[in-house]
């Protein structure tokens, strides 16, 4: 259905009326190029008086507040509120963002400044604490941030002829910020007897350390440094809200309508008063004032811009009007002519001239307005008021007609009938009301079937019939002009309506979103010859639909500026305009309607961009007329990666545990084995769900990865080396352009992503901190220098890091669906694209923030899922994959063309030197040409192709292609399934890699003695593995039914299989052909198990909580053992094959006797003594300490015993694989733990000989093989971690001093003040005798002389002026440690005590003081490099802790 897209026509900004003058001060200046910046709603406006013409930046998507004008006064910085404000700093010739900075204020951004070279801005938020924050700006970076003041900060400066000087003021206070490294220090201002404590509105900073400042009361204040020394009194009769500094003196404006000039000196040299002139009225009052040379900008309440020439200061030239106070709700345009009028709660009415942006009338009423009509022919214009009257006005010289209260509770709606002859008027009480207009408007007819208040109505075209809209979002219809209520549907079927301005109806159904509260859209207007349908709402959006709009959640694209709701929007007379009011905002915004968008008009659109897409085609409702994402990228996007427990969060478990578990562990535990194990060779490569994670290293080795593996392959010698620095599942990788170093990013609570070099495996760098649940896509730029990366939180936030500094430089939000992949620009390094679901996007970093633009489809095709990108051979060209197979080519943000190129969805692409290679899910290669005219060359990935030497078997042709590569002469492939291909550009295919399919992988058993084993998974597929050198895959065969056990026969010829459907098979162990099949069993088999020996016997465990036991040769099932009350687990034969150990789920550890299958009771002691053939139990007395101590969340869930039964090797949930000396008594054994998987490992295998552990890891699909090493071989390796859960005492404790100190608590003296609060009595006012419990505190010096305390006695004590601290006695010792040093070659010696350092001189004795800490000192050191002689660093106590470094002399 059409209304099912949006509408291909288009708005743009032409014009805003209104300024921001309420609430907000200095908001208005010159730029450079005599143009005038100021802002209102949320835009920031640059308008030129000699052109008559506004140029508007909408990078904000809340109200601005505060505006500030670089020195050099091109470029704009603007704060606007929000519950995650940011400022933007845009430039005022281009309206294009520079810089975003944000992340810190909460609440709003109240004032700005720039510093005297522009290179830094601060800012201070509407926070409780209104934080004062100083930002390298083009950087994007916070360099300080400290709390303002407890009450309101009303202007901020820096000091322009002092560096690193700010002064702030606000209520009842001014203070003098020094910022020393990133610390800034406050000084209050001190008043003192000079003048009163006052509100400070304003000020400047001049020479001399003098500041000057406006008070409340009208005065000005002067300062020097932080003391008051004199006030000019009556400066102005009333506040002074603005001052601002110039070449020749200083400009104030108060709220006496005053504007006065001083000189530098601050002696005055001449007064405006505004109110007096032709244009001023009473209670004018200043809220901002520029003056540049002989022009004066004066910028008001009530939202007008005055400009001043100040040999004619008589006659102020008024440049802009708006509204002010209250809101504004009343809107309506002229029938015939392009006039707009508007009424508000400020009781006037303007008219506005649409083709001079100007206004040309204005009439002050006595109520406040709440809405307006004009009549057919133009003549009368009608006023709803507030207080439920109405006024009808002529339009040609506003001379009232007729005043007429009938109701008490607003009209909020009235509209003039289209023959002329009646007005109906709504009222809050619920009632319509119609007059007759040439009966002087008497009253005919009165419509009450509504339960609220009328919020819209429309006249049908013959005027026969009227619809109303209530609070209720009800619809109903009159007969006109009685006002009988239209009950039946039929009588009005075919009406025509004159307009369509109601939002509840059949039409307009569409602009509802899909969830939604029937009170927020405000407004509606059809043009019914354009088909389209404005809307406004209560979020600041202007909307475009198609009209008839009929079904809910309808297509739209959407326009920001307004910054609160939008309270009305109409079409001018012609539709050529669409005209928007704010309610709050008192802005009018009046925007030109471009019919069929043209990609020249789409031009001048790019250039508007702003954070949230003004021409966004994003709606609300799902995606019904998309085609059917394909079954693979659907899969995907299910994925959430999402844990129950991330590794992190194991040490904070373990705390837990071991509060509950203090009393635990009694026994000695064992040590840690003495062997270790080592990754030699894993099988399998993560394709299923990733992409383009492929590549060639500088020396022609391949890297690539697989569960929490970063694997490095050399194809010649294959052998693997491996970084195993992360701790879950790897989900994406890049190469560095030099191909020596790889990014990889893995999933976790906080994941981190790991920048480690292809040669040393050593990470180079690690970055945390700004992603949630994963990494899914990294990419560096080309001069390696950064990093992009995408997170799967919610908002697949985009984040650009400086990654060798570890430094976070920009961040975005990227989309609501999944992002696949991020790519930089090679030619410009700020520049980068991101594509995914329905999601093409370019990306332009400005500071901190990432500025991003939609593709621009127009009507080549529409927006597509974008599985892959690369850039091409300029910086604006770009290249992406879809999912159905095409291939679009983009020049800047537009859509060119499309080619298809693939059956299904292109998953990779890659960039050649000329041209580029391309693979999809059909399985073919395609080699293209530099433009993507012509395909060059195909390679179908067939099996037929495969060439002698491959390391293995292609499961089947055509596999889907995630990851292409190229390089050293040849084309890289991995699949979905798990393979890595090498293909020779004349054709032959190589394997090299490759692993289980997706599904999870359970099955594993090793040959009784061969280097072999089997697999078994879900993915339907029986495999044989070669353990020696060869590393490849010997044999494959495909299943019926996914499997989750096999186990070789004793003589290794046959090879047992359990399936997922409860049957089992007996295949040839070399040709993998059935030998024999049953099917007894409804679950799956878990486990099965030959007896040992001949092999007589088969025990198959199933879900179903049973065994059965087979006789091989007979092929009959002889027993069957029951009792268990869970699904079987494990299963172990003794070594005489007459007796079964299982486990079950429960936890349960039960013994059967075989064959006959009847239940045996055995003491655990007793059980040990039994000689078991293997042990791959998990329970029991043997192996009670290999589950960990967070047991109830994690489970161990598979073991295996070497042969010579002395190290038990145990696999988990966590994805942990662990080595325990066996027997692991007593809980929680000392262990070895290795990381590789990713999460859980499902089956540990010894090979016979015990030369090597073979690993499975269930979701990660992958098959790793580690060799033991024996006690007494080995250098240290970085995955060796010895440790157990619990240390015990028995552990070696601390010494009783290490202990004290371990448990000191400083939190208690940490205040969050400067000063500690006292507690207590001052001393003066103590009483002097001790009361009988307290006893006199005893003194160690000689009594005093009576002389000395008789002369006391009288005598008036003089007041102490000042302390001076002279003598330290004491060190800290006790609880710090290395905190004494030499300095200046042994004469002096630092160290600390209380919150002092002290210089101490040994010859003399003498003692010099750092004094600035104001809690505790815990730490000292001095800089031993020659360049900083003298420099010493303290760190403090406190809740926000500061550690300062001085200088010392």
């Amino acid at each position: 259905m059409a209304a099912r897209s949006a509408p291909s026509c288009h708005l743009r900004l032409e014009w805003v009326y209104g300024y921001r003058g309420h609430q907000c001060r200095n908001n208005l200046y010159y730029t450079a190029a005599k143009e005038i910046v100021y802002f209102v709603a949320g835009v920031g406006v640059v308008y030129s008086p000699r052109e008559h013409r506004q140029k508007f930046y909408r990078g904000h998507s809340d109200d601005i507040i505060s505006l500030a004008l670089h020195p050099e006064r091109a470029l704009v910085a603007t704060g606007q509120v929000g519950k995650e404000p940011y400022i933007c700093v845009w430039d005022s010739y281009t309206v294009q963002t520079v810089s975003v900075l944000k992340d810190v204020h909460t609440h709003g951004i109240a004032c700005l400044a720039f510093d005297l070279d522009g290179q830094r801005l601060v800012s201070v938020g509407l926070d409780s604490k209104n934080a004062v924050c100083v930002w390298d700006w083009k950087r994007g970076k916070m360099l300080s941030m400290a709390p303002g003041h407890t009450d309101r900060i009303f202007d901020i400066s820096w000091d322009l002829y002092q560096p690193n000087k700010l002064v702030s003021c606000g209520v009842k206070h001014i203070k003098f910020w020094s910022l020393c490294g990133n610390a800034l220090t406050p000084k209050r201002g001190v008043f003192g007897k000079t003048g009163d404590l006052q509100t400070i509105l304003c000020l400047a900073c001049a020479r001399d350390e003098l500041t000057y400042s406006g008070a409340l009361n009208g005065d000005i204040y002067v300062w020097k440094g932080i003391n008051l020394i004199r006030t000019i009194q009556g400066a102005h009769t009333a506040g002074i809200f603005s001052m601002n500094a110039c070449e020749e003196g200083f400009a104030t404006g108060g709220r006496d309508g005053c504007i006065r000039l001083w000189d530098l000196t601050f002696k005055p040299i001449t007064v405006i008063d505004l109110r007096e002139t032709d244009q001023g009225y009473k209670g004018l009052s200043v809220r901002s004032v520029c003056w540049r040379g002989d022009h004066i900008l004066v910028g008001t309440q009530d939202g007008e811009i005055f400009e001043i020439v100040v040999h004619e200061r008589n006659k102020p030239f008024l440049i802009m009007q708006g509204h002010c106070e209250g809101e504004l709700w009343a809107l309506a345009v002229h029938p015939t002519k392009p006039l707009a009028v508007t009424g508000s709660d400020d009781r006037s009415v303007r008219i506005w001239s649409l083709v001079d942006h100007a206004l040309i009338a204005r009439c002050n009423m006595e109520e406040p307005i709440r809405c307006a009509a004009v009549n057919v022919d133009g003549i009368h214009l009608a006023l709803g008021m507030k207080d439920g009257s109405f006024t009808v006005l002529r339009v040609r010289d506003m001379t009232e007609v007729v005043h007429i209260k009938d109701r008490k509770e607003a009209i909020h709606e009235l509209k003039y009938s289209p023959d002329g002859a009646y007005l109906a008027v709504g009222c809050n009480d619920s009632s319509v009301d119609v007059y007759g207009v040439a009966q002087r408007y008497k009253k005919l007819g009165e419509c009450v079937g509504s339960l609220s208040f009328i919020t819209h109505l429309d006249w049908s075209s013959d005027s026969r019939y009227l619809q109303t809209n209530d609070g209720n979002g009800k619809r109903l219809l009159y007969r006109m002009p009685g006002g009988k209520e239209v009950a039946s549907k039929e009588e009005i079927k075919g009406v025509h309506w004159a307009s369509w301005t109601c939002v509840s109806g059949l039409e307009v159904n569409g602009i509802w979103p899909k969830y939604s509260d029937i009170n927020d859209i405000n407004s509606v207007d059809g043009n019914y010859i354009g088909q389209v349908l404005v809307t406004a709402d209560d979020y600041g959006i202007v909307k475009l639909f198609r009209y008839p709009c009929l079904r809910k959640g309808a297509k739209f694209k959407k326009y920001i500026g307004h910054s609160a709701h939008v309270t009305n929007v109409r079409w001018s007379h012609d539709y050529q305009w669409v005209i928007s009011i704010g309610g709050a905002d008192h802005s009018v915004f009046q925007w030109k309607f471009i019919p069929e968008r043209k990609l020249k008009d789409a031009l001048h659109i790019a250039p508007q961009e702003s954070l949230a897409d003004s021409n966004s085609d994003e709606s609300d409702s799902d995606l019904s007329d998309v085609p059917e994402l394909d079954s693979e990228i659907e899969q995907e996007t299910q994925l959430t990666y999402r844990r129950q427990v991330y590794k992190e969060d194991l040490p904070q478990l373990k705390e837990q545990y071991k509060e509950k578990q203090k009393s635990g562990t009694s026994k000695r535990r064992e040590r840690a084995p003495g062997n270790s194990i080592r990754l030699h060779f894993v099988h399998g490569y993560r394709g299923y769900d990733c992409r383009s994670n492929l590549f060639y290293t500088q020396i022609g080795e391949i890297v690539y990865h697989v569960a929490a593996v970063g694997v490095i392959y050399n194809r010649q010698q294959n052998t693997q080396r491996f970084y195993l620095g992360h701790d879950d599942d790897i989900l994406c990788l890049a190469l560095h352009p030099l191909k020596d170093y790889v990014a990889t990013g893995q999933v976790g609570r906080d994941p981190s992503i790991h920048i480690w070099d292809t040669e040393t495996i050593k990470p180079l760098s690690i970055l945390k901190g700004y992603h949630q649940y994963g990494v899914c896509a990294v990419d560096f730029s080309a001069d390696g220098k950064r990093l992009a990366s995408v997170g799967i939180d919610d908002s697949h936030t985009v984040v650009l890091w400086d990654w060798k500094k570890g430094e976070k430089l920009s961040v975005a939000r990227g989309s609501k669906d999944k992002i696949f992949v991020v790519k930089m620009n090679p030619y410009v390094p700020d520049k980068l694209i991101t594509a995914g679901i329905k999601h093409m996007k370019f990306w332009r970093r400005a500071g901190g923030g990432l500025i991003g633009r939609k593709g621009y489809v127009g009507t080549l095709g529409k927006s597509d899922t974008m599985m892959c990108a690369v850039y091409g051979r300029t910086e604006d060209m770009a290249f992406s994959g879809t999912s159905t197979g095409d291939v679009c080519i983009w020049r800047d943000i537009f859509l060119v063309k499309t080619v298809k190129a693939h059956d299904g969805p292109v998953f990779s692409m890659h960039a050649l030197e000329k041209g580029f290679v391309t693979g999809g899910k059909d399985g073919v290669v395609a080699l293209w040409d530099d433009s993507f005219e012509r395909c060059l060359k195909t390679y179908a990935i067939k099996r037929a192709a495969l060439a002698p030497g491959s390391k293995g078997l292609l499961l089947e042709d055509n596999p889907s292609i995630r990851a292409i590569s190229l390089g050293h002469g040849h084309i890289l492939v991995g699949t979905k399934n798990g393979e890595i291909l090498e293909v020779d550009k004349s054709g032959p295919i190589t394997l090299l890699v490759q692993g289980h399919m997706e599904g999870e992988v359970w099955g594993l058993a090793t040959h009784p003695y061969l280097p072999i084993c089997a697999t078994v998974s879900d993915d339907k597929t029986l495999r044989i593995w070669d353990l020696s050198p060869s590393h490849c895959m010997l044999a494959v065969r495909k299943l019926k039914k996914g499997g989750r056990c096999c186990c070789f026969s004793p003589d290794g010829k046959a090879l047992a299989v359990g399936l997922n459907d409860g049957s089992f098979l007996m295949a040839n162990a070399d040709t993998l052909e059935d030998l024999v099949s049953f099917h007894h069993r409804k679950d799956v088999i878990s486990d099965i198990r030959f007896s040992p020996g001949s092999g007589k016997y088969l025990a198959v465990a199933s879900h179903d909580s049973f065994i059965d036991i087979y006789n091989v040769m007979s092929s009959k099932r002889v027993g069957i053992c029951k009792g268990a009350t869970s699904y079987i687990t494990h299963v172990d034969w003794d070594i005489r094959g007459k007796l079964l150990q299982v486990n079950t789920g429960a936890k349960e550890q039960l013994f059967f006797e075989a064959p006959r299958g009847k239940k045996q009771t055995i003491p655990s002691g007793e059980a040990e003594k039994i000689g078991w053939a293997s042990w791959t139990s998990v329970l029991g007395f043997c192996c009670e300490g290999i589950w960990p101590v967070i047991g109830e969340v994690t489970d161990v869930t598979a073991s295996c015993l070497t042969s010579d039964k002395t190290v038990l090797a145990t696999g988990d949930d966590l994805g942990f694989v662990k080595l325990f000396r066996y027997p692991a008594k007593g809980k929680f054994g000392k262990f070895k733990r290795y990381v590789a998987h990713s999460t859980h490992v499902t089956n540990v295998r010894w090979t016979y000989d015990d030369s090597m552990l073979v690993t499975l890891g269930g979701a990660d699909m992958s098959l790793m093989v580690w060799t033991n090493e024996m006690e007494g071989y080995r250098e240290k390796r970085p995955c060796d971690s010895e440790e157990s859960d619990i240390d015990s005492e028995e552990d070696g404790g601390y010494d009783s001093d290490v202990t004290r100190e371990n448990e000191i608590s400083y939190t208690i003296r940490a205040l969050s003040t400067n000063i500690r609060p006292m507690f207590g009595i001052k001393p003066h006012l103590q009483q002097k005798e001790p009361s009988t419990d307290e006893r006199p505190p005893v003194s160690r010096a000689p009594p005093q002389p009576e002389k000395l305390q008789t002369n006391n006695v009288g005598k008036k004590k003089r007041p102490i002026e000042d302390l001076v601290l002279e003598l330290v006695f004491g060190y800290r010792g006790r609880d710090c440690r290395n905190n004494v040093h030499y300095l200046n070659d042994g004469d002096d010696i630092i160290y600390h005590t209380a919150s002092v350092g002290i210089l101490h001189n040994v010859a003399t004795g003498t003692q010099s003081f750092y004094q600035e800490h104001n809690d505790d000192i815990l730490c000292l050191t001095v800089n031993q490099h020659p360049k900083f002689i003298n420099i010493v660093a303290t760190g403090q106590v406190g809740q926000d802790t500061t550690s300062t470094l001085s200088i010392c002399p």
